[in-house]
C-alpha cells in the first residue's frame, strides 16, 4: 500500500484552522459562559468521593463532647492534687506524733534522775556551783526546752486525772479534795502525761 506524501498534497487536501471562541456572553443565548478550565467550587473539592459531610449539629456534639473530658480530666488532676495535700499532711502529723512518741519514752526513763537531784537538792548537796549542781541544771533546762513540766503543787485541788492519791487525810480547812503534801512530783510533756504525782490528799471532814 502507497504512503501518501503531505507534500503531495494539494491545496484542497489542508485542512481548516481551529477557531476558539473566547466570548464570555453567548451571542446566540446572551448567557454568561462559564470560563474553560474553571476549577469547580471549593465546598466540591474539600470533601472526598464517598465521604459524608458533618452536620452542624454533628460538630456541635463533638463539641459538647471534647469540653466534657477536658472538664472531667481536670477534676481528676484537682481530686489527684487534694489527695496529694492530704497525704502530706497526714504524713508530717504521723511523723509529729512518732516524734512526740519517742521523746516521751527518752524523757520517761529519765525521770528517776531527776528525782534523784530534787532530793539530793533538798538535803543540801547541790552547792550552787558544784559540778553535781550544773549537770541538773543542764538536765533540767535540757527536759524544759522539750515542754517537760513538773505536776504536783500542794494546796491545789485534787485531780484523779494528773495525781495519784497515796494517803488520804480528814481536815475541818477543806471543802473539797485537796493536795496537802507532793510525795513525788509527777511530769507532763505538752498534753501527754509521763508520770501522775503521788500526793496526799486531804479531804473535807464528814
Amino acid at each position: 500500500m502507497a504512503t501518501k506524501n503531505p507534500k503531495d498534497e494539494g491545496p484542497g487536501d489542508e485542512q481548516e484552522p481551529k477557531v476558539t471562541d473566547k466570548r464570555k456572553v453567548d451571542p446566540e443565548t446572551g448567557e454568561v459562559r462559564e470560563p474553560a478550565g474553571e476549577s469547580a467550587p471549593e465546598a466540591d473539592l474539600d470533601v472526598p468521593d464517598g465521604e459524608e459531610v458533618l452536620s452542624d449539629e454533628d460538630l456541635a456534639i463533638l463539641d459538647s463532647a471534647e469540653r466534657d473530658l477536658v472538664a472531667e480530666y481536670r477534676d481528676r488532676a484537682a481530686r489527684a492534687e487534694a489527695e496529694l495535700k492530704n497525704f502530706r499532711t497526714r504524713v508530717e502529723r504521723d511523723r509529729a506524733a512518732n516524734r512526740e512518741v519517742v521523746i516521751a519514752e527518752v524523757l520517761r526513763n529519765l525521770l528517776p534522775a531527776i528525782d534523784d537531784f530534787d532530793r539530793a537538792e533538798a538535803h543540801g548537796d547541790l552547792v550552787e556551783g558544784s559540778p553535781l549542781a550544773i549537770v541538773a541544771a543542764k538536765l533540767r533546762g535540757g527536759f524544759e526546752k522539750y515542754g517537760l513540766k513538773k505536776i504536783g503543787e500542794k494546796g491545789e485541788p485534787f485531780d484523779p486525772k494528773l495525781h495519784e492519791a497515796i494517803v488520804q487525810v480528814y481536815s475541818k480547812d477543806v471543802t473539797v479534795n485537796t493536795v496537802a503534801d507532793v510525795i513525788e512530783p509527777g511530769y507532763a510533756l505538752g498534753e501527754r502525761l509521763l508520770r501522775p504525782a503521788k500526793v496526799a490528799v486531804s479531804v473535807p471532814e464528814p
